[in-house]
């Protein structure tokens, strides 16, 4: 069911409008299922007849915007709450822990996650001619913004294209571009126009992070890491810390960890394979720190997963990744 009362001051009644063609259109597009990867590159509809379960995933660089319903995002000791007024924006890939707050079967949480990159941000700052920020200390990678009538007329008009396919590969890019612009240009976009900037300290923590999220499984030294990013170890660490709220071995660990469980969700491995695959020599460790994070050791936490899945909620492997 479509929820008629929107309370938005100033332009509320434009906004209103805009908002029910958007749920409209997920709630059409998500029918029957808890998750749609769309047509349109990097655009995924989600969709909830009531609250859920804290979860926990990577969560890539991306805009979340919720139609309907609220959600709740942990990072490590930073919660951010966000609905139909506020997005969430992160900028890099982070480790979190998710749930959705509010949501029913006649008012389900309707949301939508759509993917963006640096490379991509960083050409649109050029292109706009859009000034660095004059800062060079970073900031948190993950922050809630204004929802503004222009943003959301730019996703109305994105998921609009899934009635016309053969529109999608010509106006997806133009409509992506211009959502990324709106960003830059909005309440967030120092953050993100940061770490966008080439020799900023953001955008070398961001390498950083993209190297790390492919070689989680060897051994780290932050040495080489500091190096590569041109910092000192200490400067290095600090940043590290200001963008994702981890130390890099706490980032090192989280990956490991959720691809761990990923494995044995997957692949069907056992505990101790899983661990020694993503890098753990002990066995011991791997289950302590698994304990610690996912709040049940290995063999416990996958049977629960499980016999969810079975029971027909979708949940499983969505485990691996954040939704919106």
């Amino acid at each position: 069911m479509i929820k008629q009362d929107f309370d938005y001051p100033g332009d509320g009644i434009g906004k209103g409008v805009v908002l029910r063609a958007l749920v409209a259109g997920i709630a059409r597009w998500t029918k029957d299922r808890e998750e749609f990867r769309t047509p349109v590159p990097g655009l995924t509809f989600y969709h909830h007849d009531e609250p859920t379960e804290p979860r926990s995933g990577l969560h890539e660089p991306s805009i979340c915007l919720v139609a309907q319903g609220t959600k709740r995002v942990l990072l490590e000791n930073d919660s951010f709450v966000y609905d139909v007024n506020n997005y969430l924006i992160a900028s890099v890939h982070l480790p979190t822990t998710y749930q959705v707050l509010s949501a029913s079967h006649d008012e389900p949480y309707l949301g939508l996650l759509l993917k963006f990159d640096l490379r991509e941000l960083s050409q649109l700052m050029v292109d706009s001619n859009l000034p660095s920020p004059r800062t060079q200390q970073s900031s948190l990678g993950m922050a809630t913004g204004e929802v503004t009538l222009p943003l959301l007329s730019a996703f109305q008009r994105l998921v609009g294209l899934l009635d016309e396919p053969g529109d999608i590969p010509i106006l997806a890019p133009i409509i992506h571009r211009e959502i990324l612009y709106r960003l830059l240009v909005g309440n967030q976009g120092t953050r993100l126009r940061q770490i966008a900037s080439s020799g900023s300290r953001s955008h070398q923590i961001a390498r950083a992070i993209d190297w790390l999220k492919g070689n989680f499984t060897r051994q780290l030294r932050i040495e080489d890491l500091a190096e590569q990013a041109h910092m000192s170890t200490s400067s290095f660490h600090n940043h590290f810390r200001s963008l994702t709220s981890l130390s890099p071995l706490q980032y090192q660990k989280q990956l490991r960890l959720q691809e761990a469980r990923r494995l044995m969700l997957a692949e069907n491995l056992d505990a101790t394979n899983a661990a020694f695959r993503v890098g753990y020599e002990s066995s011991s460790q791997f289950s302590r720190e698994y304990n610690r994070l996912f709040g049940a050791p290995p063999l416990r936490d996958i049977m629960k997963l499980r016999q969810v899945d079975a029971a027909g909620t979708s949940d499983g492997m969505r485990h691996a990744s954040l939704q919106g």
